[in-house]
């Protein structure tokens, strides 16, 4: 038996035991900030900080890197509208919009979803801190990149 099911066509995918999949289906009630046919935002149950939402496709991509690229700009258009009103609205003095891949890179849910964090001052409970990597002196830059860039052509 398929772990997946249709809902109306091919491109509305939906996974039976992912629980973003529910919230989207309506299943699994959540504090709901936008809806429309292919995107759901809702408040996140962590609250990172103060009206941390998150914002996904009511379809089933695992993450960034598998959904769709329409999909994918419907959810960063609403991802932007939502870090706008959390700044006019809640008083946020900016606002992180974020998204992680694999376990590797801190995904918890295999759901293609996009944080928006209101950020009110710097020890508000979120932090992202890079580093200068170590080994910088040892790496090669111009080649990584040409590495990088012989996928993309």
């Amino acid at each position: 038996m398929s772990s997946f099911y249709f809902k109306g066509d091919e491109s509305k995918m939906i996974k039976k035991d992912c629980l973003f999949c529910k919230i989207g289906q309506g299943i699994i009630p959540s504090s709901k900030i936008y809806e429309d046919d292919d995107v759901i935002a809702f408040l996140d149950i962590s609250q990172t900080t103060v009206g941390h939402t998150l914002v996904i496709p009511k379809a089933h991509y695992d993450n960034f890197l598998a959904v769709d690229h329409d999909i994918m700009h419907k959810v960063m258009d609403v991802a932007q509208k939502i870090g706008q009103a959390q700044i006019e609205m809640l008083g946020a003095k900016g606002v992180n919009i974020l998204t992680n891949v694999n376990e590797a890179a801190g995904q918890s849910i295999h759901h293609f979803h996009v944080h928006v964090i209101p950020r009110y001052v710097a020890t508000d409970g979120f932090k992202i801190e890079m580093k200068e990597n170590s080994n910088l002196n040892e790496l090669n830059l111009p080649a990584i990149a040409k590495h990088i860039s012989e996928k993309l052509k």
